[in-house]
């Protein structure tokens, strides 16, 4: 089961990730995590993505792609992965394509968490207020402003992947706005007829 979760920031992917993870025993790749993890591990494109962060630069896409080609190739990817997080661009999704083509191998589904805006500003702008109130810190990203920010970045640049992808004729939609338990049955039923 090779998968993509696509939606905005607060959406749930990550919650929806994990439940996927247990179910069917393949990992969540976060590119972020596999960066460091690259870095840590001192590879050849971990040193080269190492030199590029050290600049203060943004790692390219043709570091992301060479990190995750490396990942999908470890043991517990054998079984399929979900990427969370990538591919963020259109050029992405397509480096992606040519990637998983080379290496013989195809997405079953991509599958986008859908959310109505304003009621998910909403939602995060309460989840502060309920952490604030109980006491607990509130999550940089929880902070509305910054969120705001981060959700219009998000419909800029990342939404674009989403057409990419209805075009190959595999994104489902879910919604993201309905209860955790609701979208994990959604999701479920989607990869019911994508296996």
């Amino acid at each position: 089961m090779r998968l993509i979760l696509l939606g905005p920031p607060g959406a749930g992917k990550g919650t929806q990730a994990a439940r996927l993870t247990e179910k069917y025993g393949i990992p969540q790749l976060s590119t972020g995590d596999m960066l460091r993890a690259a870095v840590k591990a001192g590879t050849p494109i971990g040193l080269k993505a190492k030199a590029v962060m050290d600049s203060g630069a943004l790692v390219s896409d043709e570091i992301v792609v060479g990190i995750i080609a490396d990942r999908i190739q470890e043991a517990d990817a054998r079984n399929g992965f979900i990427l969370d997080g990538f591919p963020r661009t259109v050029n992405q999704a397509e480096a992606l394509d040519a990637l998983l083509a080379a290496k013989a191998m195809n997405l079953d589904a991509a599958i986008e968490l859908v959310v109505d805006a304003p009621k998910l500003v909403a939602r995060i702008v309460n989840r502060a207020a309920e952490a604030a109130k109980a006491g607990h810190p509130v999550r940089k990203d929880d902070d509305p402003e910054v969120f705001k920010t981060r959700l219009e970045a998000y419909f800029r640049d990342t939404a674009a992947v989403t057409p990419h992808y209805r075009v190959k004729g595999i994104l489902r939609e879910v919604d993201g706005m309905a209860s955790i338990d609701e979208v994990t049955k959604a999701i479920d039923a989607v990869l019911a007829h994508a296996s």
